[in-house]
Protein backbone atom coordinates (compact mmCIF):
# COMPACT_ATOMS: atom_id res chain seq x y z
CA UNK A 1 0.00 0.00 0.00
CA UNK A 2 1.25 3.34 -1.10
CA UNK A 3 0.67 6.64 0.63
CA UNK A 4 0.73 9.98 -0.76
CA UNK A 5 1.84 12.71 1.68
CA UNK A 6 1.31 16.78 1.54
CA UNK A 7 3.58 19.65 3.05
CA UNK A 8 2.91 19.98 6.69
CA UNK A 9 2.38 23.60 8.25
CA UNK A 10 2.59 23.20 12.13
CA UNK A 11 2.11 20.70 14.51
CA UNK A 12 -0.26 21.48 17.25
CA UNK A 13 -2.07 19.41 20.11
CA UNK A 14 -1.32 16.54 22.62
CA UNK A 15 -0.97 13.10 22.20
CA UNK A 16 -1.47 9.36 24.33
CA UNK A 17 0.44 6.45 23.40
CA UNK A 18 -0.67 3.36 23.84
CA UNK A 19 1.76 0.78 25.73
CA UNK A 20 5.15 0.67 25.19
CA UNK A 21 6.52 -2.30 23.10
CA UNK A 22 9.27 -3.59 24.85
CA UNK A 23 7.40 -3.37 28.48
CA UNK A 24 4.32 -5.00 27.42
CA UNK A 25 6.10 -7.96 25.75
CA UNK A 26 7.49 -8.15 29.52
CA UNK A 27 4.41 -7.88 31.21
CA UNK A 28 2.64 -10.93 29.31
CA UNK A 29 5.34 -13.11 29.86
CA UNK A 30 5.91 -12.51 33.90
CA UNK A 31 1.86 -12.33 34.05
CA UNK A 32 1.68 -15.51 32.06
CA UNK A 33 4.91 -17.35 34.11
CA UNK A 34 3.06 -16.38 37.73
CA UNK A 35 0.42 -18.14 39.08
CA UNK A 36 -2.88 -16.31 39.60
CA UNK A 37 -4.29 -13.28 38.04
CA UNK A 38 -2.62 -10.13 36.73
CA UNK A 39 -3.76 -7.09 35.41
CA UNK A 40 -2.21 -5.31 32.54
CA UNK A 41 -3.10 -1.88 32.02
CA UNK A 42 -3.16 0.58 28.29
CA UNK A 43 -1.25 -3.02 27.04
CA UNK A 44 0.50 -2.12 23.61
CA UNK A 45 -1.76 -2.10 20.48
CA UNK A 46 1.13 -3.62 18.23
CA UNK A 47 1.28 -6.85 16.17
CA UNK A 48 4.38 -8.05 18.01
CA UNK A 49 2.42 -7.74 21.35
CA UNK A 50 -0.09 -9.60 19.62
CA UNK A 51 2.09 -12.20 18.60
CA UNK A 52 3.32 -12.58 22.20
CA UNK A 53 -0.17 -12.75 23.29
CA UNK A 54 -1.38 -15.60 20.73
CA UNK A 55 2.02 -17.65 21.99
CA UNK A 56 1.19 -17.75 25.67
CA UNK A 57 -2.77 -18.82 24.79
CA UNK A 58 -1.37 -21.23 23.03
CA UNK A 59 0.81 -22.42 25.89
CA UNK A 60 -2.43 -22.66 27.84
CA UNK A 61 -2.63 -18.97 29.68
CA UNK A 62 -5.95 -17.60 29.77
CA UNK A 63 -6.71 -13.61 28.74
CA UNK A 64 -9.62 -11.46 29.52
CA UNK A 65 -10.15 -7.91 27.79
CA UNK A 66 -12.61 -5.50 30.06
CA UNK A 67 -12.71 -1.96 30.96
CA UNK A 68 -9.56 -2.41 33.25
CA UNK A 69 -7.31 -3.56 31.40
CA UNK A 70 -5.81 -6.85 30.22
CA UNK A 71 -6.30 -9.76 32.62
CA UNK A 72 -4.04 -12.29 32.31
CA UNK A 73 -4.44 -16.24 33.87
CA UNK A 74 -1.35 -16.94 34.40
CA UNK A 75 0.07 -20.95 34.76
CA UNK A 76 3.00 -20.53 37.38
CA UNK A 77 6.49 -22.13 36.80
CA UNK A 78 7.06 -24.94 34.63
CA UNK A 79 3.38 -25.64 34.45
CA UNK A 80 2.55 -24.35 30.78
CA UNK A 81 0.68 -26.79 28.53
CA UNK A 82 2.74 -28.30 25.55
CA UNK A 83 1.86 -26.63 22.22
CA UNK A 84 -0.03 -28.18 19.53
CA UNK A 85 1.26 -26.74 16.94
CA UNK A 86 4.67 -24.43 15.62
CA UNK A 87 5.01 -21.03 17.84
CA UNK A 88 4.54 -18.50 15.61
CA UNK A 89 6.50 -15.12 16.43
CA UNK A 90 5.58 -13.08 13.06
CA UNK A 91 8.18 -10.64 12.82
CA UNK A 92 8.82 -9.93 16.65
CA UNK A 93 12.33 -10.91 17.71
CA UNK A 94 11.72 -9.79 21.09
CA UNK A 95 8.74 -12.82 21.37
CA UNK A 96 10.93 -15.15 20.02
CA UNK A 97 14.38 -14.28 21.70
CA UNK A 98 12.68 -14.05 24.86
CA UNK A 99 10.68 -17.20 24.30
CA UNK A 100 13.31 -19.17 23.75
CA UNK A 101 14.78 -18.66 27.37
CA UNK A 102 11.44 -19.83 28.53
CA UNK A 103 11.07 -22.52 26.56
CA UNK A 104 14.09 -24.46 27.14
CA UNK A 105 13.21 -24.99 30.87
CA UNK A 106 9.86 -26.69 30.28
CA UNK A 107 9.32 -30.44 30.09
CA UNK A 108 7.67 -30.71 26.51
CA UNK A 109 9.28 -30.05 22.96
CA UNK A 110 8.20 -27.04 21.14
CA UNK A 111 9.20 -25.55 17.60
CA UNK A 112 9.61 -21.33 17.31
CA UNK A 113 9.09 -19.77 13.95
CA UNK A 114 8.61 -16.18 12.66
CA UNK A 115 7.64 -14.32 8.96
CA UNK A 116 10.22 -14.19 6.12
CA UNK A 117 11.96 -10.93 7.81
CA UNK A 118 12.33 -12.45 11.10
CA UNK A 119 13.87 -16.29 9.39
CA UNK A 120 16.62 -13.87 8.47
CA UNK A 121 17.29 -12.02 11.66
CA UNK A 122 20.58 -13.30 13.51
CA UNK A 123 19.91 -16.13 16.95
CA UNK A 124 23.41 -17.52 17.33
CA UNK A 125 23.69 -14.68 20.06
CA UNK A 126 20.90 -16.45 21.70
CA UNK A 127 21.21 -20.05 20.60
CA UNK A 128 25.14 -20.30 22.27
CA UNK A 129 24.22 -19.03 25.82
CA UNK A 130 21.14 -20.57 25.97
CA UNK A 131 22.88 -24.11 25.06
CA UNK A 132 25.51 -23.07 27.70
CA UNK A 133 22.95 -23.10 30.31
CA UNK A 134 22.50 -27.03 29.17
CA UNK A 135 19.20 -26.14 26.89
CA UNK A 136 18.53 -28.26 24.18
CA UNK A 137 17.97 -26.08 20.72
CA UNK A 138 18.42 -27.16 16.78
CA UNK A 139 18.64 -24.81 14.17
CA UNK A 140 19.87 -24.84 10.70
CA UNK A 141 22.65 -21.75 10.04
CA UNK A 142 21.60 -20.47 13.78
CA UNK A 143 18.32 -19.13 11.98
CA UNK A 144 14.68 -19.81 12.93
CA UNK A 145 12.94 -22.31 13.21
CA UNK A 146 14.51 -23.05 16.36
CA UNK A 147 13.56 -26.84 17.78
CA UNK A 148 13.76 -26.78 21.54
CA UNK A 149 13.53 -30.31 23.57
CA UNK A 150 13.41 -30.61 27.11
CA UNK A 151 17.15 -30.50 28.65
CA UNK A 152 18.61 -33.39 30.86
CA UNK A 153 19.43 -30.63 33.29
CA UNK A 154 20.42 -26.51 33.31
CA UNK A 155 22.52 -24.56 35.06
CA UNK A 156 23.37 -21.12 35.69
CA UNK A 157 26.26 -19.33 33.88
CA UNK A 158 27.97 -16.29 33.89
CA UNK A 159 27.80 -14.64 30.66
CA UNK A 160 29.05 -11.39 28.88
CA UNK A 161 27.66 -10.03 26.03
CA UNK A 162 29.41 -9.94 23.10
CA UNK A 163 26.33 -7.45 21.52
CA UNK A 164 24.62 -4.82 23.09
CA UNK A 165 21.24 -7.03 23.02
CA UNK A 166 18.39 -6.63 25.34
CA UNK A 167 16.68 -9.55 24.49
CA UNK A 168 19.61 -11.36 24.73
CA UNK A 169 20.37 -9.93 28.25
CA UNK A 170 16.65 -10.66 29.49
CA UNK A 171 16.21 -14.85 27.65
CA UNK A 172 19.55 -15.74 29.73
CA UNK A 173 17.96 -13.92 32.80
CA UNK A 174 14.37 -15.50 32.21
CA UNK A 175 15.76 -19.18 32.07
CA UNK A 176 18.01 -18.52 34.95
CA UNK A 177 14.74 -17.88 37.14
CA UNK A 178 14.19 -21.47 36.70
CA UNK A 179 17.39 -22.30 38.96
CA UNK A 180 18.74 -22.24 42.64
CA UNK A 181 22.15 -20.45 41.60
CA UNK A 182 22.44 -17.50 40.56
CA UNK A 183 22.87 -16.63 36.28
CA UNK A 184 24.72 -13.67 35.95
CA UNK A 185 24.52 -11.15 32.51
CA UNK A 186 27.87 -9.06 32.12
CA UNK A 187 27.46 -5.97 30.00
CA UNK A 188 29.80 -3.42 28.97
CA UNK A 189 26.84 -1.14 27.37
CA UNK A 190 23.93 -0.08 29.34
CA UNK A 191 20.80 -1.98 26.77
CA UNK A 192 17.07 -1.49 27.53
CA UNK A 193 16.54 -2.40 31.49
CA UNK A 194 13.47 -3.34 31.36
CA UNK A 195 13.29 -6.83 32.47
CA UNK A 196 15.55 -5.93 35.67
CA UNK A 197 13.30 -3.49 37.00
CA UNK A 198 9.89 -5.27 36.40
CA UNK A 199 11.50 -8.35 38.13
CA UNK A 200 13.79 -6.55 40.96
CA UNK A 201 16.61 -7.91 39.58
CA UNK A 202 19.66 -6.95 41.44
CA UNK A 203 22.18 -4.69 39.03
CA UNK A 204 26.02 -4.05 40.19
CA UNK A 205 27.89 -2.03 38.62
CA UNK A 206 31.43 -1.59 38.67
CA UNK A 207 34.67 -1.34 36.19
CA UNK A 208 33.11 0.00 33.82
CA UNK A 209 30.96 -3.23 33.45
CA UNK A 210 27.34 -4.08 34.39
CA UNK A 211 26.53 -7.04 36.09
CA UNK A 212 22.60 -8.54 36.39
CA UNK A 213 21.66 -11.82 38.14
CA UNK A 214 18.74 -13.72 38.49
CA UNK A 215 17.46 -17.09 40.22
CA UNK A 216 14.25 -18.76 41.02
CA UNK A 217 13.85 -16.55 43.90
CA UNK A 218 12.78 -13.50 41.66
CA UNK A 219 10.44 -15.94 39.59
CA UNK A 220 7.27 -13.49 38.92
CA UNK A 221 4.15 -13.38 40.60
CA UNK A 222 0.83 -11.79 40.24
CA UNK A 223 0.61 -8.67 40.22
CA UNK A 224 -0.93 -5.32 38.14
CA UNK A 225 1.42 -3.19 35.66
CA UNK A 226 0.78 -0.30 34.30
CA UNK A 227 2.65 0.44 30.96
CA UNK A 228 3.73 3.78 30.12
CA UNK A 229 3.43 5.19 25.95
CA UNK A 230 5.66 3.78 23.82
CA UNK A 231 8.72 6.43 23.94
CA UNK A 232 10.27 4.77 20.31
CA UNK A 233 6.80 5.70 18.63
CA UNK A 234 6.45 9.30 20.41
CA UNK A 235 10.38 9.74 18.64
CA UNK A 236 8.74 10.15 14.97
CA UNK A 237 6.42 12.90 16.59
CA UNK A 238 9.03 14.56 18.61
CA UNK A 239 10.72 15.31 15.21
CA UNK A 240 8.06 16.44 13.03
CA UNK A 241 7.32 18.78 15.40
CA UNK A 242 10.74 19.94 16.11
CA UNK A 243 11.43 20.73 12.24
CA UNK A 244 7.86 22.17 11.59
CA UNK A 245 7.42 25.98 12.46
CA UNK A 246 5.57 27.57 15.16
CA UNK A 247 4.83 24.07 16.50
CA UNK A 248 3.90 23.15 19.72
CA UNK A 249 3.35 19.10 20.68
CA UNK A 250 2.48 17.79 24.33
CA UNK A 251 3.06 13.73 24.71
CA UNK A 252 1.39 12.33 28.12
CA UNK A 253 2.35 9.95 29.76
CA UNK A 254 5.34 8.42 28.04
CA UNK A 255 8.07 5.95 29.30
CA UNK A 256 11.24 8.48 30.77
CA UNK A 257 12.96 4.93 31.00
CA UNK A 258 16.78 6.06 30.59
CA UNK A 259 17.85 3.29 28.56
CA UNK A 260 15.32 4.50 25.86
CA UNK A 261 15.07 8.40 26.21
CA UNK A 262 18.65 8.60 24.68
CA UNK A 263 17.57 10.15 21.56
CA UNK A 264 16.11 12.73 23.04
CA UNK A 265 19.39 13.48 24.86
CA UNK A 266 21.21 13.74 21.58
CA UNK A 267 18.27 15.97 20.17
CA UNK A 268 18.75 18.40 22.70
CA UNK A 269 22.31 18.07 22.36
CA UNK A 270 20.92 19.84 18.83
CA UNK A 271 19.49 22.65 20.27
CA UNK A 272 15.94 21.04 20.51
CA UNK A 273 13.53 22.86 22.46
CA UNK A 274 12.50 19.65 24.50
CA UNK A 275 11.12 19.77 28.18
CA UNK A 276 10.20 17.12 30.61
CA UNK A 277 6.86 17.53 32.93
CA UNK A 278 5.06 15.21 35.64
CA UNK A 279 7.44 12.78 35.97
CA UNK A 280 6.13 9.55 37.88
CA UNK A 281 6.70 6.10 38.52
CA UNK A 282 4.77 2.80 37.67
CA UNK A 283 6.23 -1.12 37.99
CA UNK A 284 9.40 0.66 38.94
CA UNK A 285 9.04 2.30 35.57
CA UNK A 286 9.63 6.01 35.21
CA UNK A 287 7.51 8.20 32.93
CA UNK A 288 5.62 11.48 32.45
CA UNK A 289 4.98 13.83 29.64
CA UNK A 290 6.97 15.58 26.91
CA UNK A 291 6.62 19.38 25.87
CA UNK A 292 8.11 19.91 21.87
CA UNK A 293 8.80 23.12 20.35
CA UNK A 294 10.01 24.21 16.86
CA UNK A 295 13.57 24.40 16.89
CA UNK A 296 16.43 25.66 14.87
CA UNK A 297 18.84 22.06 15.03
CA UNK A 298 22.42 21.54 14.61
CA UNK A 299 24.62 18.72 14.26
CA UNK A 300 26.94 16.47 16.51
CA UNK A 301 29.24 14.00 16.91
CA UNK A 302 27.42 11.01 18.47
CA UNK A 303 28.78 9.58 20.94
CA UNK A 304 29.37 5.12 20.32
CA UNK A 305 28.69 4.19 24.28
CA UNK A 306 24.81 5.78 23.36
CA UNK A 307 23.83 3.43 20.14
CA UNK A 308 22.44 0.84 22.21
CA UNK A 309 19.84 3.09 23.84
CA UNK A 310 18.79 4.84 20.36
CA UNK A 311 19.38 1.87 17.90
CA UNK A 312 15.58 2.26 17.18
CA UNK A 313 15.49 6.24 16.60
CA UNK A 314 18.29 5.76 14.09
CA UNK A 315 16.21 6.43 11.36
CA UNK A 316 14.15 9.14 12.63
CA UNK A 317 17.76 11.08 13.60
CA UNK A 318 18.82 10.69 10.50
CA UNK A 319 15.86 12.87 9.07
CA UNK A 320 16.26 15.32 11.68
CA UNK A 321 19.69 15.37 11.00
CA UNK A 322 18.93 16.05 6.98
CA UNK A 323 17.37 19.28 8.13
CA UNK A 324 20.02 20.30 11.04
CA UNK A 325 23.13 22.57 10.28
CA UNK A 326 25.92 20.51 9.15
CA UNK A 327 26.78 16.86 8.25
CA UNK A 328 24.85 14.01 10.02
CA UNK A 329 27.21 11.32 10.55
CA UNK A 330 26.48 8.36 12.45
CA UNK A 331 28.85 5.28 13.41
CA UNK A 332 29.01 2.16 15.34
CA UNK A 333 26.09 1.13 14.83
CA UNK A 334 26.26 -2.09 12.46
CA UNK A 335 23.70 -3.60 14.38
CA UNK A 336 21.03 -1.67 12.45
CA UNK A 337 21.78 -4.53 9.54
CA UNK A 338 20.29 -6.83 11.33
CA UNK A 339 16.41 -5.74 12.02
CA UNK A 340 13.34 -5.82 10.13
CA UNK A 341 15.31 -4.63 7.31
CA UNK A 342 18.78 -3.08 6.40
CA UNK A 343 17.71 -0.14 7.99
CA UNK A 344 21.80 1.55 6.82
CA UNK A 345 21.15 0.28 3.45
CA UNK A 346 17.27 1.33 3.76
CA UNK A 347 18.20 5.27 5.05
CA UNK A 348 21.05 5.10 2.48
CA UNK A 349 18.88 4.21 -0.58
CA UNK A 350 16.16 6.35 0.18
CA UNK A 351 18.19 9.20 1.48
CA UNK A 352 20.30 9.35 -2.11
CA UNK A 353 16.63 9.80 -4.01
CA UNK A 354 16.44 12.95 -2.82
CA UNK A 355 19.29 14.49 -3.99
CA UNK A 356 21.49 14.46 -0.58
CA UNK A 357 25.28 13.32 -0.82
CA UNK A 358 25.11 10.12 1.23
CA UNK A 359 27.79 8.22 1.64
CA UNK A 360 27.36 4.51 3.41
CA UNK A 361 29.93 2.44 5.39
CA UNK A 362 29.81 -0.71 7.17
CA UNK A 363 28.69 0.50 10.42
CA UNK A 364 26.98 3.81 9.51
CA UNK A 365 26.45 6.21 6.98
CA UNK A 366 27.26 10.17 6.49
CA UNK A 367 24.52 12.79 5.07
CA UNK A 368 25.36 16.22 3.65
CA UNK A 369 24.25 18.73 1.16
CA UNK A 370 20.41 19.69 0.63
CA UNK A 371 17.67 17.98 -0.95
CA UNK A 372 17.64 18.33 -4.98
CA UNK A 373 14.18 16.03 -5.77
CA UNK A 374 11.32 16.89 -3.43
CA UNK A 375 9.13 14.21 -5.19
CA UNK A 376 10.04 11.21 -4.25
CA UNK A 377 8.95 7.69 -3.86
CA UNK A 378 10.30 6.46 -0.76
CA UNK A 379 10.48 1.89 -0.10
CA UNK A 380 9.59 1.31 3.33
CA UNK A 381 11.75 -2.12 3.07
CA UNK A 382 8.60 -3.60 4.69
CA UNK A 383 10.55 -2.12 7.72
CA UNK A 384 7.87 -0.11 10.04
CA UNK A 385 10.18 2.24 11.25
CA UNK A 386 11.73 2.90 8.14
CA UNK A 387 7.92 3.08 7.17
CA UNK A 388 7.58 6.03 9.72
CA UNK A 389 10.66 8.00 9.31
CA UNK A 390 10.40 8.55 5.79
CA UNK A 391 6.37 9.40 5.89
CA UNK A 392 7.99 12.13 8.16
CA UNK A 393 10.19 13.40 5.60
CA UNK A 394 7.76 13.32 2.89
CA UNK A 395 5.70 15.77 5.04
CA UNK A 396 8.67 17.73 5.65
CA UNK A 397 9.31 18.08 2.28
CA UNK A 398 6.19 18.04 0.95
CA UNK A 399 5.31 18.27 -3.23
CA UNK A 400 3.10 14.87 -2.77
CA UNK A 401 5.79 12.42 -1.95
CA UNK A 402 5.03 8.60 -1.16
CA UNK A 403 5.90 5.75 1.04
CA UNK A 404 5.62 2.09 -0.46
CA UNK A 405 4.16 -0.72 1.85
CA UNK A 406 3.42 1.77 4.99
CA UNK A 407 0.89 -1.61 5.89
CA UNK A 408 3.94 -2.59 8.34
CA UNK A 409 3.76 0.56 10.36
CA UNK A 410 1.12 -1.79 12.65
CA UNK A 411 4.22 -3.92 13.79
CA UNK A 412 4.84 -0.87 16.58
CA UNK A 413 1.91 1.83 16.03
CA UNK A 414 -1.19 0.55 14.10
CA UNK A 415 -2.67 4.07 14.70
CA UNK A 416 0.47 6.33 13.11
CA UNK A 417 -1.49 8.07 10.58
CA UNK A 418 -4.38 8.64 12.31
CA UNK A 419 -2.34 10.24 15.58
CA UNK A 420 -0.15 12.20 12.56
CA UNK A 421 -3.59 13.46 11.27
CA UNK A 422 -4.65 14.82 14.21
CA UNK A 423 -1.81 17.21 15.07
CA UNK A 424 -1.18 18.42 11.52
CA UNK A 425 -2.37 21.68 11.03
Amino acid sequence: MKRFFSKIKTVKGELNFAGDKSISHRAIFFSSMAEGKSLIKNISLSEDVKSTKNIFSQLGVKFLEDESGLIVEGKGKRKFIPPANALDCGNSGTTARLLSGLLIAQDFSSVIIGDESLSKRPMKRIIEPLRQMGGNLESINFNLPIKIFPADSLNSIEYQLPVASAQVKSAILIAGLHLSEKTKVIEKFITRDHTERMLGLPVIKSDNLIVISSSEKFYPTEKDYFIPGDVSSSAFFIVLALLSKNSELVIKDVSLNPTRTGFLDILKKMNADIKIENEKQSSNEPYGDIIVHSSDLKNITVDSSIIPNIIDEIPILSVAGVFAEGNFEIRNCEELRYKESDRIKAICENLKLTGLEVEEFTDGFRISGKIKNAQVNFNSFNDHRIAMAFSVLSMLIGNECSVEGIECVGISNPNFYEQMEAIKN
